[in-house]
């Protein structure tokens, strides 16, 4: 009978937390910084509730769309080499004549696919292509493209152009992207993270953080401590026979859009790197032309050149009013149709939101004070909820220490 009750109490006390967790998120993690230090470190709450494990500042979750503020650095540098070229039409690098068949003679960009002005839309799907297929069967579906909007001419936040973009990285480096994005990126500034877990050591895929939707229930990175069996879409027979590559076939494997796994203090690195305009400490990553590149406003809107919402999130949006090479200005809307004052401060705040699986995520600088924050929540709503922004409420929280 006690060891009923036991188990009673114990299934009690559980149904009790997974309660909580649908009103709060599972974890939360802040890490503020300026040019050269750690200013404050913020963590609570479970990297993973089943094995009642805290949540900590070095440990790595799916960032999503911060992913391409990571990734663009790898094309910068691709630019800075000479192997790529903004404004070059990507068909040359691709092999294959990438076009809207509404605009059979505008070719795309580059410069085109980073800032979302493509004319490419997510409606034909962005991450839905299996190993050993091509990425042409997205394109050359109608509906992945604006039939209304010439490239170049209309903004709308489209995950495919990360694929796109990620093709052409290969064909110009001569490697899988995930490899590519460690010898490029992710090594060279110390980070401990990685593509689709491509890349990771054991200890921090071990650190993996489960995302949670808000109901608390595991979506994505549930691996008690192992690396996934396949990093990506197997095979159609259910092979993951990576040797098999091709450069350029498929963009969407290693999900370049959203599936850099990070810690908040290596964000924070990225964070540092732009407000020294590509420095680390006394290398030279990039050069200051470079990230003003990619910080600086290459589309705005004006209240009728783009869609300001995300596709695929009807619940959310409206914050998009400010767009460079993957990267977010915010505080630069009108405040009514686009509501984009995260911080609700007017000031200048530059870097990248994400949302996926549960997990909201930012990072970003104050490029006039010189400095940042770095943060990620799970197990949380995206609604835009936000007492002052179209982002949610826990997003400003995040955002402002408040």
């Amino acid at each position: 009978m006690k060891h009923a009750r036991l188990i009673l109490s114990t299934l009690l006390a559980a149904a009790a937390c997974t309660s909580a967790r649908a009103a709060e998120p599972v974890a939360q993690v802040r890490v503020t910084f300026d040019r050269q230090h750690i200013l404050i470190r913020d963590a609570k709450g479970y990297a993973d509730v089943a094995a009642q494990r805290r949540i900590t500042v070095d440990d790595p979750a799916r960032i999503a769309s911060v992913s391409k503020l990571v990734t663009t650095l790898g094309v910068m540098r691709l630019v800075e080499q000479g192997k790529l070229n903004l404004d070059e039409d990507v068909s040359k690098r691709l092999g294959w004549t990438l076009r809207n068949p509404a605009f059979p003679d505008t070719p795309i960009t580059l410069r085109m696919l980073l800032s979302h002005t493509s004319s490419l839309t997510d409606n034909a799907g962005y991450w839905n292509v299996a190993l050993g297929e091509d990425i042409r069967t997205l394109a050359n579906d109608p509906k992945a493209w604006d039939s209304a909007h010439a490239p170049g001419t209309w903004f709308r936040y489209t995950n495919l152009n990360f694929p796109m973009v990620a093709g052409v990285m290969e064909r110009a480096g001569g490697e899988r992207f995930d490899r590519l994005m460690q010898r490029l990126v992710l090594q060279p500034l110390g980070l401990h993270a990685c593509f689709n877990w491509s890349g990771c050591d054991a200890a921090t895929i071990a650190r993996g953080v489960v995302l949670y939707d808000a109901a608390g229930k595991p979506q994505k990175d549930d691996l008690h401590g192992k690396a996934p069996d396949c990093p990506v879409i197997p095979a159609r027979d259910g092979g993951c026979d990576l040797t098999k590559w091709v450069a350029g076939q498929n963009g969407t494997l290693f999900s370049p859009q959203g599936g850099l796994r990070i810690s908040v203090m290596d964000l924070a690195k990225i964070g540092q790197l732009l407000l020294n305009d590509g420095r680390v400490g006394k290398t030279r990553f990039l050069t200051a032309k470079s990230v003003q590149a990619m910080l600086s406003s290459h589309w705005r809107y004006d209240g009728h050149d783009g869609d300001i919402g995300e596709m695929d999130e009807p619940q959310r949006g409206s914050f998009f009013c400010s767009y460079g090479y993957a990267s977010q200005q915010l505080s630069r809307g009108d405040g009514k149709s686009c509501r984009d004052d995260l911080f609700s401060d007017g000031r200048l705040h530059v870097g990248h939101s994400g949302n996926a699986y549960g997990l909201l995520s930012g990072v970003w600088i104050d490029p006039q004070a010189g400095t940042g924050v770095a943060y990620f929540a799970t197990g949380v709503e995206n609604a835009a909820s936000g007492a002052h922004s179209a982002f949610s409420a826990i997003e400003e929280s995040m955002a402002t220490g408040h």
